[in-house]
C-alpha cells in the first residue's frame, strides 16, 4: 500500500511541475490578438444617420438612442380600443389587462388575471392583439 501512495504522490509532483512549466511558457511566449477581419456583414436592426466606428476584431456600428416614451394617456385613445388603468385597475368597460413589459394580455378568469398589474386595458382580445400583445397561455 505505501508503494501505491508513493506512486500517486510522484504523479502529482510531475503534474504540478508540468503545469508550472506550461504557465511560464505561456507567459513568455504570450498570445497574439485576433486579426481584424473587416466590418460585420449582417443587416443592422435599425437604420441610423451616422455610424460610429469602434476598434476591435470586428467593426460595429452604434445603434441610435431610443426615443423617450411618452406617458400613457389617462383617457380613451383615438380609437377607444384601450385606456390606461386608474390606480392599477381596469375599468369594467375595458376588462382585458395588457402588460407592456411582457407583451402579454390577460383575460378575466385567467390564471394570472388577478395578480396582473396592467399598463393598458382593452375592450376585446382582438384590440390587444392588434396592439402587439399576445394572449397568456393560462
Amino acid at each position: 500500500m505505501p508503494d501505491v501512495m508513493k506512486r500517486i504522490a510522484g504523479c502529482l509532483k510531475v503534474g504540478a511541475i508540468a503545469a508550472i512549466g506550461v504557465g511560464i511558457l505561456r507567459r513568455v511566449v504570450g498570445t497574439k490578438p485576433p486579426e481584424v477581419t473587416g466590418q460585420a456583414t449582417w443587416q443592422p436592426l435599425a437604420t441610423s444617420a451616422a455610424a460610429e466606428k469602434r476598434s476591435g476584431p470586428v467593426q460595429f456600428t452604434s445603434a441610435p438612442a431610443p426615443e423617450p416614451e411618452s406617458p400613457a394617456p389617462t383617457g380613451p385613445t383615438a380609437d377607444d380600443s384601450w385606456v390606461a388603468p386608474i390606480d392599477g385597475v381596469c375599468p369594467t368597460s375595458h376588462p382585458i389587462k395588457g402588460n407592456a413589459d411582457s407583451g402579454i394580455f390577460h383575460v378575466p378568469g385567467g390564471m394570472s388575471y388577478e395578480r396582473t398589474v396592467p399598463e393598458r386595458c382593452y375592450i376585446t382580445e382582438a384590440d390587444a392583439e392588434a396592439d402587439g400583445f399576445r394572449k397568456s397561455k393560462r
